[in-house]
């Protein structure tokens, strides 16, 4: 179990393959204990609590939590893209949008080079 200080909370998410939201999956690999517990603990918490006020928190758990990326991020730049579109898309598809121009607008200026009468194809492809 990791300390609290340990603890990213950006990381929290549903699991994908979880029993009933995937939400006692995904707490326990933030946690990083074994699911069992966390159904235990949420049964114990059941039977002390009262049966309604937890499957109320439940379902207010697994539609708040986000769900886990399908594909784990491979660096922290990865997990920081993901974050910030999931926190504010139209930006992050409006930044997307601008560089896919600009990638567009090169590609046409190489493609004017290269088809432009001036363009030396016999000494391009020649080999010395």
């Amino acid at each position: 179990m990791r300390h609290l200080s340990e603890l990213d909370w950006r990381r929290l998410y549903r699991s994908r393959t979880g029993a009933v939201l995937g939400v006692c999956k995904g707490l326990a690999a933030f946690l990083d204990v074994p699911v069992a517990a966390v159904r235990a603990g949420v049964v114990l918490l059941t039977l002390s609590a009262g049966v309604w006020p937890v499957v109320a928190a439940y379902v207010i758990a697994g539609f708040c939590l986000k769900l886990e990326p399908a594909l784990p991020p491979d660096s922290e730049a990865e997990s920081d893209a993901c974050n910030a579109y999931q926190a504010d898309r139209k930006a992050v598809l409006a930044r997307l949008r601008d560089r896919a121009e600009r990638l567009e607008r090169r590609v046409r200026r190489l493609e004017d080079h290269i088809t432009s009468r001036e363009f030396d194809f016999d000494r391009r492809l020649s080999r010395p």
